[in-house]
């Protein structure tokens, strides 16, 4: 099994969400398309796909797995690039 790639910003995105008080579950190591955050906020779940808002938009692309994974899930999934897309997911300050 290989390690699993997290994006650069993830570790920031990780640290404001369990700053606000939100609950986090990294589901990186999952693989095959599964978003990369479980987040608790609230009474609700959140599933976030992060992508680093650094890049060029064309390296922030969903993989093929992500897509097909996306696609099949018959639950919210949201993608977010930054802390202020993170917590504004979730409804909170930005």
């Amino acid at each position: 099994m290989r390690a699993a790639k997290v994006d650069a910003n993830q570790t920031e995105i990780v640290r404001a969400l369990r700053d606000l008080g939100a609950s986090v579950q990294s589901l990186a190591s999952v693989g095959r398309g599964v978003p990369d955050l479980l987040v608790g906020w609230r009474g609700q779940n959140y599933l976030l796909e992060i992508k680093d808002g650094a890049k060029q938009a064309c390296k922030q692309r969903l993989t093929p797995d992500q897509v097909e994974w996306h696609g099949c899930w018959l639950g919210q999934v949201v993608v977010v690039n930054s802390v202020d897309a993170a917590l504004r997911v979730l409804g909170a300050r930005v």
